[in-house]
């Protein structure tokens, strides 16, 4: 109950935010829509039937929505998967050259 009151606030707060920066209606729910999907698919580890179930949308339904949100499942995928510990001390080393 308190985290369901917490993320009400928080929403809130950036509904004002959206708002005060002139974001239209229309652009607000677009980027809602796509990052929840965004999220859920991410949960299902990109598993778009078991997506689909959770939302409560047909499988066909989701892609559909994919598309119209430009959202590329192999981008997901791609996003869910962890660097190799090369890309990870890459990664790591350009964080240490960037903060000096």
């Amino acid at each position: 109950m308190h985290d369901e009151v917490s993320v009400k606030r928080e929403l809130d707060s950036l509904v004002v935010q959206m708002y005060a920066s002139s974001i239209t209606y229309e652009e607000a729910v677009h980027e809602f829509r796509r990052r929840y999907i965004q999220e859920v698919l991410a949960h299902h580890k990109g598993n778009q039937c078991k997506a689909a179930r959770e939302l409560g949308v047909h499988r066909n339904t989701l892609s559909r929505m994919m598309t119209e949100l430009k959202l590329d499942p192999s981008q997901i995928k791609l996003g869910l998967k962890r660097p190799t510990r090369s890309e990870s001390a890459t990664l790591h080393t350009m964080q240490v050259v960037r903060s000096k």
